[in-house]
């Protein structure tokens, strides 16, 4: 049988007879790659998995409630790392350009207080996430 390039790890391997559409070599790793790729895909695709696997996660959690506050504890290494991307993840949202046009970002017209919101038109807008509102100052700070 011809040899094959695997999909993991892009060396070449021979497939073995009963599966000869296989993709992945019978290196560990490369079927962890397989099942990982086999796992995305099921959620993807069926909501009963998904439901599942979420549901097994709740019960872990609640089983080992302390697991993340002692990883932690036990590796600063994983906290620097996960506060470096964290930062890396709030300077991309705050330099992603924003999509709707309309929204302003310089100084806001309306001074800092509290205010009042109260709807004026029940709205027959396509975005019914809008409202138009009056707004009347209650104190000003």
């Amino acid at each position: 049988m011809e040899s094959k390039q695997c999909a993991g790890c892009g060396k070449s391997f021979h497939p073995r007879p009963q599966r000869p559409d296989q993709r992945f070599c019978p290196q560990p790793a490369c079927q962890r790659a397989r099942k990982r790729q086999w796992q995305q895909q099921r959620r993807q695709r069926d909501p009963d998995y998904r439901e599942n696997e979420a549901r097994g996660g709740r019960l872990w959690r609640q089983c080992h409630p302390d697991y993340w506050r002692a990883y932690r504890q036990a590796h600063p290494d994983y906290q620097e790392r996960n506060r470096a991307q964290q930062s890396e993840r709030d300077l991309r949202r705050a330099t992603r350009l924003l999509t709707n046009g309309d929204v302003s970002v310089r100084d806001p017209l309306v001074p800092s207080g509290t205010y009042v919101l109260s709807p004026v038109v029940p709205g027959n807008l396509a975005n019914g996430d809008v409202w138009t509102v009056e707004i009347r100052v209650v104190s000003m700070e």
